[in-house]
């Protein structure tokens, strides 16, 4: 495991924006699966101002989804709604670099057409899309993506992205475990007071860490890559 802490959620964002969009398209196109929620909003706001937006070479900046909830892009829980308002719509990206999940499809059947569409996009290996990096984050049950505790048989489902269930009911359209596992590079955004216990027990194998699906990356990876703000 790297652990790369810094003072500041600002600092953590910026340090990842520039590992990942800054030297990866120094290199040529990355093919990067990006997640919702409230700390990469900072991130995606960083990387659409100065200095970070005229960093990236957006021209090689392909954007997947690792998750999406099943509501139409203009609704509020929408990943990629929230993504376009902080960042897509003041950068210079292609839109058919764009690859969105369309939560508001029929949910089976979008987990098929999005399944189909990485693997063609991306280079496969025993079916499963290689994405150069895939960022997570870890909610305060443990999941990932949308894989939650009482949904562990996501992390083995063979099938790139399957339809899954958040507590409430929601039903959600999620990467699952191998295609995570096969990325060239895993890397959990971690940030916040809240986020601190958690962090601990999955870095020093508590036992409570194995209800927490975030918590099989760290124990199969030895190159998972965490991003936070937290001493641990």
């Amino acid at each position: 495991m790297k652990i790369y802490q810094y003072p500041t959620p600002h600092e953590v964002a910026t340090a990842l924006a520039r590992e990942i969009f800054v030297r990866g398209t120094q290199q040529g196109d990355i093919h990067v699966a990006i997640s919702g929620g409230s700390t990469p909003k900072l991130l995606f706001e960083l990387m659409a101002s100065s200095p970070l937006r005229e960093e990236i070479n957006w021209a090689h900046v392909h954007l997947y989804w690792v998750d999406e909830r099943c509501v139409p892009p203009t609704d509020e829980q929408s990943n990629y709604g929230m993504t376009k308002e902080a960042m897509l719509s003041s950068v210079p990206i292609p839109a058919e670099q764009v690859h969105r999940i369309m939560g508001e499809s029929d949910p089976s059947g979008e987990a098929i057409r999005y399944t189909e569409l990485v693997r063609r996009q991306l280079p496969t290996e025993h079916k499963l899309p290689i994405f150069d990096a895939v960022i997570l984050g870890i909610g305060d049950d443990g999941h990932t993506s949308s894989i939650f505790p009482q949904q562990m048989k996501l992390l083995e489902t063979p099938t790139p992205y399957v339809v899954a269930t958040h507590p409430s009911g929601q039903k959600r359209i999620a990467m699952t475990g191998p295609t995570i596992m096969a990325a060239k590079r895993v890397l959990f955004h971690a940030v916040g007071e809240s986020k601190r216990t958690i962090l601990r027990q999955i870095i020093n194998q508590a036992p409570e860490a194995q209800a927490y699906p975030s918590s099989y990356f760290f124990e199969r990876r030895d190159d998972v890559e965490l991003y936070t703000d937290q001493s641990l």
